[in-house]
């Protein structure tokens, strides 16, 4: 299978490690122990999203984080005329906004624990 694995937090370190303006704004986010703005996660995947091939499969680790992300992300998939195939929580019985999102749209497929 050629899918690609896409990690925001190795879009992050190289922004930061180029210390574009984001990239700072990411630092020193992460040195503060704060979340990281929805801009600034929104911007450094965006590059990836639209410089990617058209229909290329790809799994993403961490994103989108938040509904905000969520539903950016899917005006792109809908500008380019793709679709998710599926979503994956790795923690049983998500239960925050992503998932939910996700889960009403049939596409959430949640791990069971062993102990289930």
């Amino acid at each position: 299978m050629n899918i690609e694995h896409v990690s925001p937090a190795y879009f992050v370190q190289q922004e930061i490690s180029r210390r574009t303006p984001n990239g700072r704004l990411a630092e020193k986010a992460l040195t503060h122990g704060s979340a990281m703005p929805d801009r600034i996660q929104l911007a450094f995947l965006r590059k990836w999203f639209w410089a990617r091939k058209p229909d290329a499969g790809f799994l993403l680790e961490g994103f989108p984080a938040t509904l905000l992300q969520a539903l950016v992300f899917d005006e792109w998939l809908e500008a380019r005329g793709e679709n998710l195939t599926a979503c994956f929580a790795a923690e049983p019985h998500v239960t925050d906004f992503v998932a939910t999102y996700y889960r009403t749209q049939g596409l959430l497929f949640e791990a069971i624990s062993a102990a289930a």
